[in-house]
């Protein structure tokens, strides 16, 4: 599972990432190419970078797919749990099994779909083509517009995201099954920033006043 997990966030780092390198080359390009530099703007000018918008809005909707997987293990999602607090233990434990087992349905239909759209915008193709038995009678599927990539394959990303969202739904649901517990992500911890204690690193005095004056001024 820890396997899992680090490649999820491994993925979803390299689509940022590289999405953002993609944004900061393209837009270096066109300031280039808008210069009336000779030896630099003929440079700049004969750099295709036509591609880069088309392959960020792939790379973003992978990274969403995934994120979005992310997001239900790690507790990040935005949720309205007033009411449901206010219930007792018991009723708030259905009600919130009842919504994690209501979003693993929903992705599993979702995921369902997207097999079914790739299936038939080219992965049948490509699938029969590997093993010797295309026929003209298949479909080859589209492509991308700028880098002509088959389209089944950008839009895997559809059932391969929603299915491990809803994985991640049954994960979050048997755990919270046996331990009541839900993922929770605390806003102001940063991942590989270590807690420092202010006693350890100012003196009493000191860490005495600013706490009178965050007290005076919260008044």
């Amino acid at each position: 599972m820890k396997l899992l997990d680090r490649l999820e966030e491994l993925l979803i780092a390299f689509l940022i990432s590289g999405a953002t390198l993609v944004i900061f080359a393209a837009v270096v390009h066109r300031f280039l190419a808008s210069w009336n530099i000779p030896l630099i703007q003929d440079l700049a000018l004969q750099i295709n970078m036509s591609w880069a918008q088309e392959l960020c809005i792939i790379m973003f909707v992978w990274m969403a797919k995934f994120g979005a997987a992310y997001g239900v293990r790690t507790g990040i999602h935005v949720g309205v749990d007033v009411v449901i607090n206010r219930l007792s233990d018991n009723k708030r434990r259905h009600f919130v099994l009842f919504g994690l087992l209501s979003g693993a349905v929903f992705t599993v239909i979702v995921a369902a779909l997207g097999v079914s759209f790739v299936w038939e915008n080219g992965a049948h193709y490509a699938v029969m083509h590997v093993l010797g038995q295309a026929s003209p009678d298949l479909f080859p599927g589209p492509t991308t517009p700028d880098l002509e990539w088959q389209t089944w394959v950008v839009y895997s990303a559809i059932p391969l995201g929603t299915a491990l969202m809803c994985f991640r739904f049954l994960q979050v649901a048997y755990t919270f099954a046996r331990t009541g517990e839900l993922p929770h992500h605390d806003h102001s911890h940063v991942d590989g920033l270590d807690e420092i204690d202010i006693t350890d690193e100012f003196h009493p005095h000191e860490v005495h006043s600013a706490q009178a004056a965050t007290a005076k001024g919260s008044k």
